[in-house]
């Protein structure tokens, strides 16, 4: 069994975050393990506090891990600060972090700043870590510092991206109501298309997580950068596709359907 590691920000609410990336790994056939950066309080509603984990916590965690285990991939998602961001480039590049995928995470879905703004220019370094970046619209008009308006704006802002020294770029298109087409530029300059089908819900929280911790799982057990996003996208869609309800806001998108299907469970 491969071994796949996120490092990423805690969600009290368990759809996104570390808790939602342990149960992509867990649904692709990989044993996850988790670096916690920050712990959020949230629920379905939204985020309403951060607290950041002290710096030699975190690198403790990552170093310790290596020292063990061999990690295949990693995923990285919250880094709220730009001496987050450093300490977790300097470590993964101590211990050799391989396949590492990266979440931008900027803003949650509520509209609480989880990046906090004078770490924008050291997210944007430490993208020359990654062997791909997944950020959605808004979060490539930051990296890109340009407007997205049509796929030829994604295309151009994929490449600069790509500039700052990343591997691979997939940008989103979950925000395009027109056209959510996603486009991978590739390492060697290749521009590939993805196409999505989109449902009516509410319930999509922790879509970017999931997306990019089954991402770095497949790319852990072997596959190329495109069919990891191939197989990855089928699986969004299928948990989009069943997600529910927990709350009052956003629910979470549905991992393990067919298990709480057979336990019996009403999500009704």
């Amino acid at each position: 069994m491969k071994k796949v590691l996120t490092i990423a920000g805690s969600d009290s609410c368990g759809g996104a975050g570390i808790q939602g990336d342990l149960k992509a790994m867990s649904a692709q056939g990989v044993y996850g393990m988790s670096v916690v950066t920050a712990i959020t309080a949230q629920n379905s509603k939204g985020v309403f506090a951060v607290q950041e984990i002290d710096l030699d916590i975190i690198k403790r965690q990552i170093e310790v891990l290596y020292e063990d285990i061999d990690i295949s991939s990693v995923k990285v998602g919250m880094l709220s600060s730009s001496e987050i961001i450093k300490v977790v480039y300097d470590t993964l590049r101590s211990v050799k972090g391989k396949n590492v995928v990266i979440d931008p995470v900027m803003v949650s879905k509520s509209g609480y700043y989880l990046l906090k703004e004078e770490a924008i220019e050291a997210l944007k370094d430490f993208l020359k870590i990654g062997i791909l970046v997944t950020p959605n619209i808004p979060e490539a008009e930051i990296l890109a510092s340009m407007k997205i308006e049509s796929e030829e704006d994604m295309i151009l802002a994929a490449k600069k991206i790509k500039n700052l020294g990343v591997e691979n770029v997939l940008i989103k298109g979950g925000h395009r109501e027109e056209n959510s087409t996603d486009i991978l530029l590739t390492e060697k300059g290749e521009i590939i298309k993805f196409y999505e089908e989109k449902f009516e819900t509410k319930n999509t929280h922790g879509t970017g997580c999931t997306l990019s911790s089954t991402i770095a799982s497949y790319i852990g057990k072997g596959y190329s950068v495109s069919e990891s996003i191939e197989k990855s996208k089928k699986y969004i869609t299928d948990t989009i596709k069943n997600s529910f309800s927990i709350g009052e806001g956003v629910g979470p998108v549905g991992h393990f359907i067919d298990l709480y299907r057979k336990a019996g469970v009403d999500f009704e």
